[in-house]
């Protein structure tokens, strides 16, 4: 008996007797679970296909500045929903999941601001994996303000990518977090490779304030390539005006010089009357001088000072009050011997400044720089002394005058602490290559040794004396043009501190302006700027606006944010089993 129960066909009859009457669905099972996958995955793929569609209404308001809402439609109505619409319309199949979808109905606007915060997630990281892989890059803060009148500082990124020159807008900081903020988006940008960080630049008055306490050197203690370089957006003179004006009498003197400025251009009938009473006069006053007027204001003013009282005669008697009122301020104004005495001085000493900056970055020849500067100085010190004379008559304009004095001696320093970056260009002029050729800058190349530590100056010199001699590289006089023939021709590997030096050059911001490099992110920040957002997506939007190129060079663009918006948010209907 005992045999039996442990034999092979005791126990198939046992496990026959288990499972009789009992059904095998598991097949069955597998093939529901199967449909309900199938089903879930083409909802998914109609909710993927209509977030596509918000995705491209996003970018359309984002890079023509659109509000996202109908919330205040006096001013701009918003078309964000308008724009989804329109393609559903064309596809009715989508139209309708669109329409019974209650997540759409009821979930949009979460929908909306959750995939503001995954574009601007996938743009940072974009400008992330770029900068990975540079070899330097360039950080420029840029102070702005909006239309709420908020003070709001761009964080740009300059580096060379794919062999060109690019900048990328980071995103806007308030300045009073811009030293923290800072600090942490570097760390996030460079990582290990601090050494790659090697200029850093400030524009704005809030933001010079910042640099004053020492901004530059705490970011200096992280990142030792990282020198302080005076590059400004406006030009120099206006940020020299701007330190000036921190004495009170000085910018009395630039509030008035505005006003007359805006009430002389504020309608073309009183430039017009200018023009008259000038033409009327014995000595006739020259064309250039009203032609220049709104370029240079103090000068023109200056030249124009008895022409604008005799202006201010004929518009007192004007039927409107606004532009008698004004009028009158202005002749007591320009009768003022304050007043005439500040445009005296700032007409001798703000061409100078001009000059200087103009010199510094455009001349070959240091002696000439030096000698203009030293001129300049003497300049600065005569006029210093000159307010001695009166002294007893206006004992607060001669001590502001010589404040003044000392305030723009003092900003003119500290914008030439560092030019390393400037005889780094004055080794690579193109067109002047025979010349140096026949005679090698090295004062310029013994100054950039010294503050690039990365190169190798012996080394340097043999290669810039090998592309002084020739002619088939560089042949389009441009440094970009240069960095481009050493790719083409594969001379990284010969020519490596060239190429070392060709990328600092064009990564770093020069003294000025730099229309040949065709930038234009600083005028597409300000025309954001000047735009009635709303603060709910401004990061998103900016960036939307701002860097509307580089999305358009992510052929995935919309997919890569679908699919962090579905990994960020966890929502099941947007999500593949």
């Amino acid at each position: 008996m005992e045999s039996h129960e442990h034999s092979v066909s005791h126990l198939h009859n046992t496990v026959n007797l288990a499972i009789l009457g009992k059904v095998d669905d598991s097949a069955d099972v597998d093939k529901l679970t199967r449909i309900s996958v199938s089903e879930h995955n083409e909802v998914v793929r109609k909710n993927r296909a209509i977030l596509s569609l918000v995705v491209d209404s996003l970018k359309f308001c984002g890079k023509y500045k659109l509000p996202l809402s109908n919330e205040d439609i006096s001013i701009n109505p918003g078309v964000f929903l308008d724009l989804i619409n329109i393609p559903l319309k064309m596809d009715s199949s989508l139209k309708a999941h669109y329409a019974s979808e209650a997540v759409f109905r009821e979930e949009i606007d979460t929908i909306k601001k959750e995939l503001l915060v995954s574009i601007l997630s996938i743009c940072k990281n974009k400008i992330r994996e770029e900068v990975k892989e540079v070899k330097y890059l360039a950080v420029i803060c840029y102070e702005g303000v909006d239309t709420r009148d908020n003070d709001q500082v761009a964080i740009i990124l300059r580096y060379i990518w794919k062999g060109e020159p690019v900048e990328r807008f980071w995103g806007f900081v308030h300045p009073d977090s811009l030293e923290k903020v800072l600090l942490k988006d570097l760390d996030l940008l460079t990582g290990s490779s601090q050494e790659k960080l090697i200029a850093q630049v400030y524009d704005g008055t809030t933001i010079l304030d910042a640099v004053k306490k020492g901004l530059p050197e705490v970011i200096r203690k992280s990142y030792c390539n990282a020198h302080l370089i005076s590059c400004y957006v406006r030009e120099p003179i206006v940020d020299i005006v701007r330190a000036v004006c921190q004495n009170k009498s000085a910018r009395a003197f630039f509030n008035s010089l505005s006003g007359i400025y805006n009430y002389f251009t504020k309608t073309p009938q009183r430039m017009a009357t200018l023009e008259r009473v000038a033409n009327r006069r014995p000595k006739r006053v020259p064309k250039c001088v009203l032609s220049r007027f709104k370029r240079k204001v103090i000068n023109s003013i200056f030249e124009l000072k008895d022409v604008m009282v005799e202006s201010c005669q004929v518009l007192g008697t004007s039927m409107s009050p606004e532009a008698g009122c004004g009028a009158s301020n202005i002749r007591r104004t320009l009768s003022d011997p304050r007043f005439l005495y500040w445009l005296d001085f700032f007409c001798k000493v703000m061409p100078h400044i001009n000059l200087q900056f103009s010199l510094l970055s455009k001349t070959m020849d240091r002696k000439r720089f030096k000698t203009s500067f030293d001129s300049f100085q003497i300049l600065v010190f005569k006029l210093k002394r000159e307010a001695d004379v009166i002294e007893k008559k206006f004992p607060d304009v001669s001590m502001a005058v010589k404040e003044v004095c000392d305030i723009i001696l003092t900003e003119f320093s500290e914008r030439l602490k560092f030019t390393a970056h400037i005889h780094a260009q004055k080794l690579l002029p193109l067109s002047h290559f025979p010349v140096l050729g026949q005679q090698f800058p090295n004062k310029e190349l013994s100054i950039v040794g010294d503050a690039y530590t990365m190169l190798h100056p012996r080394h340097l010199e043999t290669e810039l004396l090998v592309l002084y001699a020739r002619t088939d590289l560089g042949k389009t006089k441009t440094l970009e043009g240069l960095l481009r023939d050493i790719y083409d021709n594969s001379l990284q590997s010969t020519l490596p501190e060239t190429l070392k030096l060709t990328s600092l050059v064009l990564t770093t911001p020069m003294m000025r302006k730099e229309p040949e490099r065709q930038f234009q992110t600083f005028s597409r920040i300000q025309s954001f700027l000047q735009c009635p957002l709303p603060e709910d997506g401004y990061a998103a939007m900016a960036m939307m606006s701002i860097e509307q190129q580089m999305i358009l060079d992510m052929p995935d663009f919309n997919e890569q944010v679908i699919n962090n918006f579905a990994l960020e948010s966890g929502w099941p209907e947007f999500t593949f089993k």
